[in-house]
C-alpha cells in the first residue's frame, strides 16, 4: 500500500515540472545569492579602492571669507598622487602660537595663536 502511494506521489510530481526538489531550490538560491554578493562587492570596491585614496598632510589655505578651504587641499593631495581631484575624508587641526605666549606673566592676546587645518586623507577621482 505504501509502495502504491509512493508511485502515485511520484507520478503527480512528474506532472508538475515547475516544482523543484528542496536541494535544487537551495542550489539555485545559493547561486543567486553569490551573484548578488559578488556584484555588491564589486560596486563597493569601485567606490573606494585603496588605490583611489591618498594620504598625506596638505595645509588647507584660507578662503576669501577666512575659513579653511579643505577642498582645495584635498585636490592638491590627490593631484600629488596622479589623480584629478579629491574629496576630504580626514582632517587635522593644530593651534600654532607665537613665542610671545611662552613669556612668563604675559597674558595671551587674541592674535597670538591661529588654527591651521590640514587634509590627511582624501578620496581621489
Amino acid at each position: 500500500m505504501f509502495n502504491e502511494m509512493g508511485k502515485m506521489l511520484e507520478k503527480s510530481l512528474s506532472i508538475l515540472p515547475s516544482l523543484k526538489s528542496p536541494g535544487e531550490t537551495l542550489d539555485e538560491l545559493h547561486a543567486k545569492t553569490k551573484d548578488v554578493v559578488k556584484d555588491a562587492g564589486e560596486s563597493l570596491s569601485r567606490l573606494a579602492t585603496p588605490s583611489s585614496m591618498a594620504t598625506g598632510r596638505i595645509p588647507c589655505p584660507a578662503a576669501a571669507n577666512g575659513a579653511a578651504d579643505c577642498k582645495m587641499a584635498a585636490d592638491r593631495l590627490c593631484q600629488s598622487k596622479g589623480f584629478k581631484e579629491g574629496k576630504s575624508l580626514s582632517t587635522d587641526s593644530v593651534e600654532a602660537c607665537s613665542a610671545k605666549v611662552l613669556i612668563p606673566g604675559r597674558t595671551r592676546k587674541p592674535g597670538d595663536c591661529r588654527t591651521d587645518n590640514f587634509v590627511t586623507r582624501a578620496l581621489c577621482q
